[in-house]
């Protein structure tokens, strides 16, 4: 809505009531709000003096949640009516926020007690790429998250590994076991036959070095799948 105040009237901000509503009742219980409701928090503070419900409902109807939404590429969410630099900006805070978080509940912390933290971290920064991304999580002799790293980068269906810089990292790093870790765009985390493949290869070339494959888990949207759980290591 254009400004159209003349210069020293006072501005009245019609929806600073339902603002001021929204922010007590999320300081009372944060969790009880709906995903739009969180969503026109964050709306809030790049996009004065509109009312933001509309827009917060069109996002996440668009991409599908309030996460996707928080994840997605800025060239398209700037292609969106309403949406500017400092709205993006301020998605991509939250983002990194949350990252940091889920991070800090799995880092020098021994990955068996805190498995159900590392899937979730995982899933944050992993569910919602739109391309595949290969990781390794590197352990200690007490199973320990000493370092994470991403190792490849590829396309929306393929991330080309190798074993030989795997198993050198793991080495460099003094890591005793790993966790291979990567996401499958479509949503779908069940391995593929390359998938299986690769592991083996990984597997055959860390097991002479003393170096064991923990677990490899592929994540998807929502769902996740362990090799480990699937009897494929």
């Amino acid at each position: 809505m254009p400004d159209t105040s003349k210069p020293g009237e006072k501005i009245i901000d019609h929806h600073a009531g339902h603002r001021e509503r929204l922010r007590a009742r999320f300081i009372a219980a944060p969790s009880a709000l709906p995903d739009y409701e969180l969503l026109e928090l964050i709306l809030f503070r790049t996009i004065p003096r509109r009312d933001v419900k509309p827009l917060a409902k069109d996002l996440i109807a668009l991409f599908g949640s309030f996460g996707a939404v928080i994840h997605a590429e800025p060239a398209r969410l700037k292609e969106i009516k309403g949406i500017k630099d400092a709205t993006v900006a301020d998605f991509a805070i939250a983002r990194e926020t949350s990252l940091r978080l889920a991070q800090a509940k799995v880092m020098k912390r021994e990955v068996i007690s805190s498995w159900a933290a590392l899937l979730d971290y995982c899933s944050a920064s992993m569910a919602h790429n739109t391309i595949e991304q290969f990781r390794i999580l590197f352990l200690d002799r007490q199973n320990v998250l000493i370092a994470d790293e991403v190792q490849q980068t590829g396309t929306i269906d393929h991330t080309p590994v190798y074993p030989r810089e795997v198993v050198k990292r793991a080495l460099a790093l003094n890591a005793s076991s790993i966790i291979l870790v990567h996401n499958h765009p479509s949503g779908d985390p069940s391995p593929s036959a390359a998938d299986i493949e690769m592991t083996k290869k990984i597997v055959e070339t860390a097991k002479p070095l003393g170096i064991s494959i923990h677990d490899h888990l592929v994540i998807g949207k929502g769902r996740h799948a362990s090799f480990r759980t699937l009897g494929l290591i």
